[in-house]
């Protein structure tokens, strides 16, 4: 039966199940706070340079391509995908770097020169990084979850040790490599996945077949541009989208959402699915008495870290860069140390630099370079614009 859908939130997930629901039949309409779509992978434009705000590595590219065949489209009739060769640089001290390739052959090489045996090493650990992740697709990822105990399912319990589900990653990438810059490739998403190394679970060892194995890109027009292509999907099937409605409260009746606020609008409806973050929307759109978790429970939860975020147009080309570069301090746990254990702003950092105009000329002018930098930090600390700047230079 045709029901009346209201998404809030034009993020990826907002834009992919508007999408979905109004192939199914429903009338949907897509509320988004921002002035255009995409949530955190939104773009500004300034000077000639087009930043890409939100996430930048695309990886698992079967996934973007596998939700365009839902619809029967291709995703390439949508954008383009450029492999990235090499996917990244590694910056590991003032003077030594390394070029880390989409290509599984010429990572064994590169690890080859970091210890003995290393390229036998990382080919016998991105076998079973390649298992553990061809499981999470078929017996974790498209399934909802809503208790740990659904994780507990008879193949679990049979491929647990294999999964190294209870193990931690630190451990188990050394069961493999002991040098430094091999361990830090292998263990530095976990840097941008809101964790580290010494706490993630082995799991997390699926990252390295997704740089390594199955290749890093980068979509023509960004993250951005993607999820632009995600909102042209949307509309195509029918789905109505509202940019610049910040969403004030959904109303609830006789425990149903039935309406969703946004200034002096209100639109009704049957259901609404909210893409918004899980504890704003608990405690900000919902009635005290309509709520699944409390203010106290959230009060309770660890925070994933922060961002310090700078976005600069340079007026001259930056040779020693590539579309990715990580700098990893050689001492990376002091920084997980300011992040997790005693909050401050990191004195050595990790941090991440993008310069997308290595792949994208577009995103800059013809002899600038467009990138911005990327410093995970504690939520929380004592913040001020004079700080920022300080901590900028």
């Amino acid at each position: 039966m045709k029901q009346k859908m209201v998404v809030v939130g034009g993020g990826f997930g907002g834009l992919a199940v508007s999408a979905l629901l109004s192939k199914a039949g429903h009338q949907v309409t897509l509320l988004e706070k921002n002035s255009q779509i995409g949530g955190r992978a939104r773009i500004w434009e300034e000077g000639g340079f087009r930043f890409d705000m939100g996430p930048s590595w695309y990886l698992m590219p079967e996934v973007f391509d596998g939700f365009f065949s839902l619809f029967g489209k291709r995703r390439e009739d949508y954008y383009s995908l450029a492999k990235l060769d090499p996917a990244y640089r590694v910056f590991f001290s003032a003077d030594e770097t390394a070029d880390v390739a989409s290509e599984r052959e010429s990572a064994m090489a590169l690890f080859d020169g970091l210890e003995p045996d290393g390229g036998k090493k990382l080919s016998r650990y991105l076998d079973l990084a390649e298992y553990k992740y061809k499981t999470a697709v078929r017996e974790f990822l498209y399934k909802n979850y809503t208790s740990v105990f659904d994780f507990f399912n008879r193949r679990l319990i049979v491929e647990g040790s294999r999964l190294n589900v209870f193990q931690r990653l630190d451990r188990f990438v050394g069961r493999y490599f002991s040098d430094r810059r091999a361990k830090q490739i292998l263990e530095y998403a976990m840097v941008f996945l809101g964790t580290s190394p010494e706490k993630a679970p082995a799991l997390y060892s699926i990252m390295s077949h997704m740089d390594l194995n199955l290749g890093v890109y980068y979509p023509h027009g960004g993250l951005a541009g993607a999820a632009r292509a995600f909102g042209r999907l949307a509309e195509e099937h029918g789905v109505q989208i509202e940019t610049g409605q910040p969403v004030e409260r959904i109303d609830v009746e006789n425990g149903r959402a039935k309406a969703v606020v946004s200034g002096d609008r209100s639109w009704p409806a049957d259901a609404v699915i909210v893409n918004a973050d899980y504890a704003f929307a608990e405690t900000r759109l919902l009635d005290p008495i309509h709520r699944s978790l409390d203010a106290r429970y959230w009060r309770k939860k660890v925070w994933a870290p922060s961002m310090f975020l700078l976005y600069i147009g340079a007026n001259h080309k930056l040779e020693n860069l590539r579309h990715h570069n990580l700098y990893l301090a050689p001492e990376w746990s002091r920084h997980f140390h300011s992040i997790f254990e005693e909050p401050e702003w990191p004195r050595e950092p990790c941090f991440y630099v993008s310069c997308i105009s290595k792949s994208d000329p577009d995103s800059a002018p013809a002899e600038g370079e467009n990138m911005f930098i990327l410093v995970p930090v504690a939520p929380g600390l004592d913040d001020s614009d004079e700080r920022r700047r300080s901590y900028a230079e």
